[in-house]
């Protein structure tokens, strides 16, 4: 029986794909009869009733799979040719009975007075169309051209068979009737080695999922060439890129036929089949077709590349069942990144931060050639931005063969400073061999606070020091500790003396620019912003793969306790015991969603619901409910349209990924447009009511 790939399934109650722009394609190697079309007709139609089972809308299988590639000579005789279409035929009753998607099956056809090595594409009970191989390999152990001829510029043709027309040519695409964006191309084997492969073509005609039909044989390092070749393809032409090759049953005189097969996606490895695999073996994933066009439209230079020829006239050929019923809830057969900014994978983390984090360097060091002179200043608080940009500070020092006492580490504790997070800044900066400083801004705070008339929590200022100060804001009752015009101003102060000793570098990250989590003309404001690009969920692992790649000993043990500590700004009060009271997650939502949510949103221009519905899909570090995702969602959508005039404003910074909101560069956006739409959209696809904005959250500041 044939057996589907579930290595990639992803857990929960299953779902229908199609609305959230996904289609599930498959690739089939049948074990092979050589020289009986029947009998591989027969497995075909087998095979097809389980792709139909797991809701595959298409399937292809490999070159000449109703014959066999290495039929050889027989190719010539009208025994294997008729009943390779007498196969064709079971297949087609199939399609009307069995399976309703879209097939794609090899065979031999006569047409014209010659032979064609082709691609037969049915759906519903009819043969859509046939395409030819366009270019036949004749040399070392191939030698199409002694049976077929060469499909290259054969357009516009029909094969007439009994009282059918059937479209024959190399123009022909296949667009689905409901689905927007599953366009359908395919080519043969051979057509994807050349230098212009015809699936080019078919992309730049609007075709987002290319079949290869393939009958590759084994050798020493051919299966890396084929998968390179395979995710190339897929990632020059934006689309999708299911290959499938002969497998056992093939005549093994000369050569051996493994069954490769490989289904990529905009140059992603989503699936790859076991070779040499003695059964029937389908091959399944989801591609992402709202993706795809996506990035079709983010790209100019797609959009500027000439369609195959002008002169080129594309048949479009429609296929897919109006009536047909929604296909059963199954889970998604693909790896849905929950941290897409974070690779699972060890190694390739361990890569991408060495990449990151030399970005970071350079950039810096870059600014500080050209400033030439004059002093550096941190803000050093003992949380994990700052100390990504004490890390990145100390390497460009370093580069550009500057003392490290030049760099000035500013410690500035206030009321919601932790021992914890003191100690390890002043610890960091001591052991790092920086220039440290300490200045306590409780009094600073104090006397603003005065001067604006403010009384913090609704406490009275007047004629109290410091200590009786923070002791009477340690024991404010847990509601009553909402303040904004008290953190705000502990923010500014911090500002104020860093400018006032040089050259400030920014400590903001990415995620907290979306949410606009910084106090305007603060915290918000640097001369050069060097985590202005590096997400909150990829700032910890950062820090994480220094202290364990680049330092050792005490400076290690520190820095990977800055990693285990709470994610707190540290601007309302501590409590009795001295610990923070405040956690940044508890107030805005986990930085994981908002990572998640954000990805989406600029990578892609994702809808609202299509980002709740693939984060319900996602394995966070733990589990959050439809109703959680769907509140941190409206929470993420609301301040990240009100906060955008702070990012109008931002800091040079370097950009590390595909992802930043650079307002020169990368994300130019009005600070006048409001959430209004994508809050609609979201709250119409869902009852579940918004969250409302809290003094915790507030736009203002």
């Amino acid at each position: 029986m044939p057996q589907l790939s579930q290595s990639k399934l992803l857990a929960g109650d299953g779902a229908n794909i199609a609305p959230h722009g996904f289609a599930r394609v498959a690739t089939a190697v049948p074990v092979l009869h050589l020289a009986e079309p029947l009998a591989n007709a027969r497995r075909v139609v087998e095979m097809l009733g389980e792709a139909d089972h797991w809701g595959v809308e298409v399937v292809v299988f490999p070159e000449l799979c109703l014959t066999g590639y290495t039929c050889g000579d027989l190719f010539s005789h009208a025994v294997l040719l008729e009943s390779a279409w007498q196969g064709l035929d079971l297949i087609r009753r199939a399609t009307l009975e069995i399976y309703s998607g879209l097939v794609v099956v090899g065979l031999p056809v006569r047409f014209g007075g010659r032979l064609y090595n082709c691609a037969a594409v049915l759906a519903h009970g009819e043969i859509l169309g046939l395409v030819p191989k366009s270019y036949l390999p004749n040399h070392a152990e191939f030698y199409e051209l002694r049976h077929f001829s060469p499909g290259i510029g054969l357009r516009g043709g029909f094969l007439r068979e009994n009282d059918r027309k059937i479209p024959l040519g190399v123009d022909l695409l296949f667009p689905h009737r409901r689905q927007d964006g599953l366009v359908v191309g395919v080519e043969i084997c051979e057509d994807l080695w050349v230098p212009n492969p015809p699936s080019s073509g078919q992309a730049l005609a609007g075709a987002t999922v290319l079949l290869n039909l393939s009958a590759s044989n084994e050798l020493v390092g051919k299966p890396a060439y084929r998968n390179l070749l395979v995710r190339s393809q897929s990632g020059r032409c934006h689309a999708a890129y299911l290959y499938a090759s002969s497998g056992v049953g093939e005549s093994s005189s000369d050569l051996v036929f493994g069954g490769h097969t490989l289904i990529a996606e905009n140059g992603e490895l989503l699936a790859e089949g076991q070779r040499f695999c003695h059964q029937n073996q389908l091959q399944a994933a989801d591609v992402d077709l709202q993706r795809l066009q996506s990035d079709r439209l983010r790209s100019n230079t797609f959009q500027q590349a000439p369609p195959e020829s002008a002169a080129t006239t594309w048949r479009r050929i429609e296929w897919g069942s109006i009536h047909r019923n929604a296909p059963a809830r199954l889970p998604l057969v693909r790896h849905l990144e929950a941290h897409p900014f974070v690779p699972a994978n060890a190694a390739t983390r361990d890569d991408r931060c060495e990449e990151i984090f030399s970005i970071q360097v350079e950039g810096l060091s870059r600014r500080l050639r050209q400033i030439s002179s004059g002093a550096v200043v941190l803000g050093v608080s003992g949380g994990l931005d700052s100390t990504l940009a004490l890390l990145v500070g100390v390497a460009a020092f370093d580069r550009l063969g500057l003392p490290r006492s030049q760099f000035l580490g500013l410690s500035m504790p206030g009321f919601g400073t932790t021992n914890r997070t003191r100690e390890n800044a002043t610890a960091l900066m001591r052991l790092l061999k920086v220039r440290a400083e300490v200045t306590d801004i409780r009094s600073l705070t104090l006397e603003h606070l005065r001067a604006q008339g403010h009384h913090p929590f609704g406490l009275d200022l007047a004629n109290k020091g410091v200590e009786v100060i923070q002791m009477e804001l340690a024991n404010l009752p847990a509601h009553q500790r909402n303040d904004l015009v008290f953190e705000n101003t502990q923010a500014r102060i911090r500002t104020s003396l860093l400018m006032n000793h040089g050259f400030v570098l920014g400590t903001g990250d990415l995620s907290e620019l979306a949410l606009g989590w910084c106090t305007y003309n603060a915290d918000h404001m640097s001369m050069y912003a060097v985590n202005a690009s590096v997400p909150k969920t990829l700032v910890r692992h950062l820090v994480e793969w220094i202290a364990n790649h680049r330092q050792e000993g005490e400076v290690r043990e520190r820095l990977l306790d800055v990693v285990a500590t709470p994610i707190s700004a540290e601007l309302l009060p501590t409590g009795p015991d001295g610990e923070a009271t405040q956690a940044t997650e508890a107030q805005i939502g986990p930085y994981e969603l908002h990572d998640f949510f954000l990805y989406h949103l600029l990578r892609y221009g994702a809808k609202p619901e299509r980002i709740r519905w693939l984060a319900c899909q996602a394995g966070f570090s733990r589990p959050y409910s439809d109703d959680a995702i769907t509140q941190a969602l409206h929470r993420f959508l609301h301040r990240f349209f009100s906060q955008q005039y702070k990012r109008n404003c931002l800091p040079d910074g370097p950009k590390v990924g595909t992802i930043s909101l650079s307002p020169r560069g990368d994300w130019r956006m009005p600070p006048d447009a409001h959430s209004t739409t994508w809050l609609a959209w979201l709250q119409s696809q869902n009852a579940t009511s918004a969250p409302p904005e809290s003094a915790e959250t507030s736009i203002i500041g």
